[in-house]
């Protein structure tokens, strides 16, 4: 008997040693999340107005730019997956994994394309590693605080690719970007994304009644705003797009966080319960022995 007290004291250490852990990483990831919010809200709209004043460049001008246009035969697909580096976020990383699965066995079996992973985050590159699959590139270390300098990175070694010709070796026709849009710290969404060719938005969206239409002017001339705007285009969408994951993933880490604090709460009243249930059933015995004892003693004389 009292080995299992003993047994269950130490199971309620244990859990309660996890419980500060749990709970400690809770309120880290609820005051990174707010930052992360915060930065969300300020890049999209920078990263929606840049896509539409690229779309209108090439809504109103008859440039055949290589990044607009599109390649004729899409061969090769590139799949740009972000994940986190760190687990305890729940099923964060495993939704965007399963997406991009579907993506990419749409791409591979239903159009007939060969697929070219990019990866970000420590969890994708695991992935793909203990399967001993290829891919192009990888990226990790930074998925709670991402740096426009990595989306800058990426965004670099992504339109190398895509301007080679399409018989060079590691060159690519389209891209796509699986990532998990933030809509609130209840709701993360995996959402695919075409990132090249451009997709033209302008004049196909209905404007918002409270928008106002934008007059454009291109100076000096189409060509010259399109080599300037372009590359910053793909370096904002995938610098919003690496944004909105990391808050994703503060919000996944924190709801996880707390339902493992809220059961370890549970498991430690659990094994309290049962502990005193052993200690009754202890002292229950002791009486039962001392009073048999004295019974005993009785007896004999």
């Amino acid at each position: 008997m009292g080995a299992q007290i003993r047994e269950y004291r130490q199971r309620i250490r244990s859990v309660s040693a996890t419980k500060k852990i749990t709970r400690a990483m809770e309120l880290m990831a609820a005051s990174r999340v707010v930052k992360a919010q915060q930065s969300v809200r300020e890049s999209t709209p920078y990263a929606r107005a840049l896509t539409r004043a690229v779309s209108a460049v090439a809504t109103y001008s008859s440039e055949d730019h290589p990044l607009i246009g599109d390649k004729g035969e899409v061969k090769r697909a590139a799949v740009v997956i972000m994940t986190s580096d760190r687990g305890l976020a729940g099923a964060y990383s495993s939704a965007v994994i399963k997406e991009s699965e579907r993506l990419v066995a749409k791409l591979r079996d239903e159009e007939g394309k060969e697929v070219v992973p990019y990866l970000l985050g420590r969890k994708a590159v695991g992935y793909y590693k203990f399967r001993h699959r290829e891919y192009a590139a990888e990226w990790s270390g930074f998925s709670e605080k991402p740096r426009f300098e990595i989306a800058r990175e990426v965004g670099q070694r992504i339109i190398a690719d895509f301007l080679k010709d399409q018989d060079e070796e590691g060159s690519i026709d389209e891209v796509h970007v699986v990532f998990t849009r933030f809509v609130s710290m209840v709701t993360q969404e995996p959402e695919v994304i075409r990132l090249l060719p451009l997709e033209v938005v302008e004049g196909t969206e209905a404007p918002e009644p409270e928008d106002l239409l934008p007059l454009y002017e291109f100076e000096p001339d189409p060509e010259e705003v399109l080599d300037a705007l372009l590359p910053k285009y793909v370096n904002a969408r995938l610098f919003n797009c690496m944004l909105q994951s990391a808050a994703s993933e503060l919000a996944a880490r924190q709801r996880a966080m707390k339902s493992a604090t809220d059961n370890a709460e549970e498991l430690i009243k659990k094994y309290t319960r049962l502990a005193n249930q052993a200690r009754q059933a202890e002292i229950t015995q002791e009486i039962s022995e001392i009073v048999g004892g004295a019974s005993a003693l009785a007896e004999s004389k």
